[in-house]
């Protein structure tokens, strides 16, 4: 079962680790350019504590791979956009901040 929320931009197919959730809504609202965002695959780390954080990773074909690091966790994140990695990358240190 698909669910789809903040204005059915972000795809909920997969778990999203503790505190991304609120972080990808925020990017959603705030950026109309973006047209979606696809949580991915959770692996466990050692390195990912504290606050999340996202990092732009490689370009795919209709946006961007990003990696989000929180709560011991990492997970891959993929966002549809046309946007540059610059742009994304400004966008996405907006909606961390907020957190």
């Amino acid at each position: 079962m698909r669910l789809r929320a903040e204005q059915n931009k972000l795809k909920i197919e997969h778990s999203i680790i503790d505190g991304l959730r609120p972080v990808l809504e925020r990017l959603l609202r705030n950026n109309p350019q973006i047209r979606l965002v696809v949580p991915g695959v959770i692996r466990q780390v050692r390195d990912a504590r504290g606050k999340p954080s996202i990092r732009i990773t490689v370009p795919v074909t209709n946006g961007w791979k990003a990696i989000a690091l929180s709560a011991g966790a990492r997970q891959e994140l993929f966002i549809s956009t046309v946007l540059s990695k610059e742009e994304v990358a400004r966008m996405l240190e907006l909606a961390l901040e907020n957190n």
